[in-house]
């Protein structure tokens, strides 16, 4: 495992296969994802912006909405049971706060949604990298099989012929050691019949 840096300067852990057989180096899975890393943080790099990203992703969170309901609820209580009478009934101030919330939510949202559909879009080209990277070297492995599996039937009948042509020649050494072996034995018994 090594440590790699993410875009908020945190080290993060990443799994890296290292390969000690054949002193290959390590490989890197993600090298296919490397080109579209600008775009990992949605609003940037520098402060204010991962401050407006997690400002951005705070909307759609239950702790938010419930901290906007107590608020709401006790900014009504308060000015309509007369503890303080800062924004009476139509509750207009409520209604500007709104606006203002409304006026830097909306485009903070539809940044995100724009800067995820950029980064969706990447990973899903890294990753149709990647795949026609794995179809290529598939590709290649199945041609140096498709090669090999020729060698080995080439050695085969190779082997065969040379099986064969072994058994004809251990045959014809069979038959000249008979003949030889009856030249010998009609030889011997020729000298002993003349005298």
């Amino acid at each position: 495992m090594t440590k790699t840096p993410t875009h908020a300067g945190t080290p993060t852990q990443t799994p890296v296969q290292t390969s000690v057989e054949h002193g290959k180096p390590p490989v890197d899975h993600l090298r296919f994802h490397r080109p579209h890393a600008h775009l990992a943080p949605t609003f940037g790099t520098d402060r204010f912006a991962l401050r407006a990203e997690a400002f951005a992703r705070f909307f759609g969170t239950p702790l938010f909405l419930g901290a906007q309901t107590l608020i709401v609820a006790a900014w009504i209580a308060i000015n309509a049971l007369g503890v303080a009478q800062f924004d009476l009934y139509p509750f207009i101030l409520l209604n500007l706060a709104f606006s203002l919330q409304a006026a830097y939510a909306a485009p903070l949202i539809l940044l995100a949604q724009t800067r995820q559909a950029a980064r969706d879009k990447s990973q899903a080209e890294a990753d149709a990298q990647h795949r026609e990277a794995l179809a290529v070297a598939n590709e290649q492995r199945l041609a140096i099989a498709a090669a090999n599996a020729a060698q080995v039937l080439e050695l085969l009948q190779q082997n065969t012929l040379l099986t064969a042509q072994t058994r004809e020649l251990t045959a014809r050494i069979e038959a000249l050691t008979v003949e030889i072996h009856q030249r010998f034995v009609g030889q011997a018994a020729q000298p002993r019949s003349a005298s």
